[in-house]
């Protein structure tokens, strides 16, 4: 048995966008993210022209520490996200914080390629 770990604070990769980030560490076979999107930050807005696709395409799997995301899919479904909710959001959404809380997120489905051009995120 072994125990790895490694800093989000200390990333091996830092992503940027216009009303946030992301830290992203590579430990055991995993991918794993802390986002901090600011109030404002809307993937439409912040990502979509960095991915260049209509909707986000990555699928999440995280975890709410503090803050609120609004979700809406693809298909008009809406659901909203807050401190202490795990989530899991499939592939063909949009999303932006809620309110004038930053919301900070954990996420170690959909970090890998998210925020990258041409990735499906």
């Amino acid at each position: 048995m072994t125990l790895e770990a490694k800093s989000l604070d200390s990333p091996d990769e830092k992503r940027s966008f216009e009303h946030g980030d992301l830290h992203v560490v590579n430990i055991g076979g995993v991918t794993v993210g802390r986002a901090v999107f600011n109030p404002g930050w809307k993937w439409s807005n912040d990502v979509k022209p960095v991915v260049g696709t209509d909707s986000c395409l990555a699928p999440h799997t995280g975890y709410i520490v503090s803050g609120r995301l609004h979700v809406v899919m693809d298909d008009g479904a809406e659901a909203e996200a807050g401190p202490g909710d795990a989530f899991v959001i499939s592939p063909g959404h949009d999303a932006w914080v809620a309110g004038d809380e930053p919301c900070v997120m954990i996420d170690w489905s959909g970090s890998a390629d998210y925020g990258k051009a041409a990735s499906s995120a």
